[in-house]
């Protein structure tokens, strides 16, 4: 099999609707999969992907586990070549997925890729390209992390570096709305760290494939519209623990070397605990 496609959903019903659809006309002619990671959601998500989908792979669990957790699930379940992550607040243009697996067969040391993002009125999203969020590029600089990042350019104010939307090039960070990985590279860095409920998952992880001697790129000849859509209310106090949380999570792992565990995790080799069957 070539792609699967691994969406985790938390009661966005209508936006994982057209997600769905979308992604389907995108994987046109391409070997694939498609699962769907439901976290617990109220809005019967659940229910409109077994009737209007049922060829779609679905995992329902009971409570909400977070992004991370929810994604190996899928992860673990996924037979592809290449797994796709990808956000439920998304609408995946026709060529999207051609172009970028293309774009992967031409360049083996790729372990993972991101396309253009822009907003439903049309607006670049510039998260597609610099990948850290401000706050995030502000811990960076703080903590001395910056030097992990070769290719962020953090003290470029004017952001120079990410004018060009439409500039191929390697990336230190990938968003996680649009995540197309190497399933190798996955057995090498293991899955995603799953002490990250929601954010820092992608940072972490793209951090880790760069570590593995892989590289990141942007791939803006195709695109994806994203909602920006918020599955916790921005400034609560789930946002600020989990969020800033993130960063302390962040920083215990790369800024103190702690002792590496190796952890089973269907057969991979994890270099630090994971929530998700240990053996």
């Amino acid at each position: 099999m070539k792609l699967s496609v691994i969406i985790v959903n938390y009661n966005v019903c209508v936006l994982l609707r057209q997600a769905v659809n979308s992604v389907k006309s995108a994987c046109v002619g391409i070997d694939h999969e498609i699962i769907v990671v439901d976290n617990a959601s109220e809005d019967r998500s659940v229910k409109m992907i077994e009737r209007d989908h049922p060829d779609v792979i679905v995992i329902a669990n009971t409570k909400n586990v977070g992004f991370a957790k929810a994604s190996n699930q899928g992860l673990a379940k996924a037979k592809g070549e290449y797994v796709l992550l990808l956000d439920p607040d998304t609408i995946t243009k026709k060529d999207t997925l051609c172009k970028s697996i293309e774009f992967m067969e031409h360049h083996e040391d790729a372990g993972g890729v991101g396309v253009r993002m822009i907003s439903p009125r049309g607006d670049f999203q510039p998260e597609s390209k610099r990948g850290l969020p401000q706050h995030w590029t502000t811990f960076f600089k703080l903590t001395g992390l910056y030097r992990m990042l070769s290719k962020s350019r953090l003290y470029d104010r004017n952001h120079t570096y990410w004018t060009d939307e439409f500039e191929t090039t390697e990336v230190d960070i990938l968003s996680g709305t649009f995540m197309l990985l190497r399933r190798s590279v996955l057995k090498i860095t293991g899955y995603l760290d799953e002490r990250f409920f929601i954010y820092g998952a992608d940072i972490d992880l793209s951090c880790r494939i760069r570590q593995a001697g892989y590289k990141n790129y942007y791939f803006p000849k195709t695109y994806i519209i994203h909602f920006k859509e918020q599955s916790i209310r921005k400034y609560s106090w789930a946002y600020i623990r989990h969020y800033y949380g993130a960063m302390f999570i962040f920083a215990g792992k790369y800024m103190f070397k702690a002792p590496k565990l190796s952890i089973k995790l269907k057969g991979l080799e994890q270099p630090y605990p994971s929530l998700y069957e240990i053996e």
